[in-house]
């Protein structure tokens, strides 16, 4: 990363702030970490500011990622089953820069030991988002994070850990006492949120879709112990059976969905659930075993309908890509987040899911959340207004996670597909990470 003066101003320029309906012509002004001012018209001259002219281009918030997995995207599973415990680390920092490359600014790890990264992120000495890590996901023995082999002994019977879990990337956890303590594990590990399985996978060799993984007193367990930290939980799941336990529980946020039912769908709504889905073709991942890639399809088949169905009933809907194990498919990530302005309606409003929207899930981690606590400076400066200290929009008080687009996204939203290209500018947390511009 490259140190940059305390001051930037960005001037005429196009902003789409993250949550209006429109774009408007202005400039920003960004101090350290925080954006400073947003106004109309140009800027008074700034002292010692680094100054550049947009060209009458648009600039929006920063992107966001609300389920990746940058350890399993950045490496294949061979290498995860058999290099040393750094490869993986390393992978995952190697992917983390490449998503930032992507103008993905923030982004919620789903599975996966990315603390330290987060730390080596946040401290300035790695490039990459800013990460609200989930740990390892929580997962019964034979459940979609169960990776180990069938013959092995589960945990719970006296057997060894599995692969994924010397990795950090699961923690099979079998009845109410495991599933407190792997809870409370990933918490002392600086979890952000807590992720279970609740459902059968896509990836797993053991499960089908349909079948209903942990008891609705371990999910009620999972739930009290992250309340306890004023934390929440979120269950991969597919089917409304499991969707429907995972909320009588007391989960909040429903990973993926896709094979629910509309009167499902309508039950979130009604209890304030949270739908975090991926707007999937079956192109994005490649199975060799058959059984895999029979779910895939008929994952992939239930995405539009979820999404209409979501937006029908007014569910809280998030943003997320889950593209993991093949390291060429990684840019997809770029792809994907063009595909909500068809499934959403709109560009802007697919615009608005991958940056403030995803930003509300994350605030769900309430005390817990390493990015959206206002500081006593933050008040001071900027008064309590509602974005101070927030992600995914530009506004005087919020994190200064910028894109400067070749063109307008929020008509367009497929400029975003080729990041390499339209993205001339990316500035996170008040540093300039590129700048195309002549």
């Amino acid at each position: 990363m490259n140190e940059q003066p305390g001051k930037i101003v960005i001037h005429n320029v196009r902003i789409f702030d993250g949550i209006g309906d429109g774009v408007r012509s202005g400039h920003v002004v960004t101090e350290d970490s925080k954006i400073q001012k947003v106004a109309a018209g140009e800027p008074p001259p700034v002292r010692d500011a680094t100054v550049i002219d947009g060209g009458g281009l648009t600039l929006i918030p920063g992107l966001s990622d609300a389920h990746t997995h940058l350890v399993l995207a950045g490496a294949t599973q061979a290498e995860l089953m058999l290099s040393g415990t750094g490869l993986p680390f390393l992978k995952g920092a190697a992917e983390a820069e490449a998503m930032l490359m992507r103008g993905f600014t923030t982004v919620r790890d789903m599975a996966g030991d990315t603390g330290d990264l987060k730390r080596m992120i946040d401290a300035g000495a790695l490039p990459g988002p800013r990460i609200y890590p989930s740990q390892a996901g929580l997962s019964q023995t034979g459940g979609h994070g169960d990776f180990g082999m069938v013959y092995d002994v589960p945990t719970a019977l006296g057997g060894t850990s599995t692969r994924a879990e010397q990795l950090g990337l699961m923690r099979i956890a079998d009845g109410r006492a495991q599933v407190l303590a792997g809870v409370r594990e990933q918490l002392k590990k600086g979890a952000a949120q807590i992720k279970m399985m609740a459902g059968g996978g896509v990836a797993s060799a053991y499960d089908h879709l349909d079948v209903l993984q942990y008891t609705q007193d371990e999910l009620h367990a999972g739930v009290q112990a992250a309340a306890d930290w004023g934390n929440y939980v979120a269950v991969h799941v597919y089917t409304g059976t499991g969707i429907r336990r995972a909320i009588e529980a007391g989960v909040q946020v429903i990973e993926h969905g896709q094979l629910a039912e509309e009167d499902d769908i309508k039950y979130m709504a009604d209890h304030d659930a949270w739908l975090c889905t991926q707007p999937f073709i079956e192109s994005d991942h490649d199975y060799p075993s058959p059984a895999s890639a029979e779910k895939n399809r008929q994952v992939c088949q239930g995405v539009e309908r979820t999404f209409r169905w979501a937006l029908d009933h007014g569910v809280n809907i998030a943003f997320g890509t889950d593209l993991m194990l093949n390291p060429a498919k990684s840019g997809r990530q770029s792809d994907m987040v063009t595909r909500l302005a068809r499934l959403t309606g709109s560009p802007i409003e697919g615009l608005k899911i991958a940056t403030s929207a995803n930003a509300e899930l994350f605030r769900k981690a309430g005390a817990r959340d390493p990015y959206q606590i206002p500081t006593a400076t933050d008040l001071a400066k900027y008064g309590a207004k509602p974005h101070v200290a927030h992600l995914g929009v530009i506004a005087e008080g919020a994190w200064a996670d910028l894109l400067l687009v070749n063109g307008d996204p929020t008509q367009d939203l497929t400029l975003l597909a080729d990041p390499a290209t339209n993205l001339k500018v990316i500035i996170k947390d008040g540093h300039i990470y590129k700048n195309t511009l002549p």
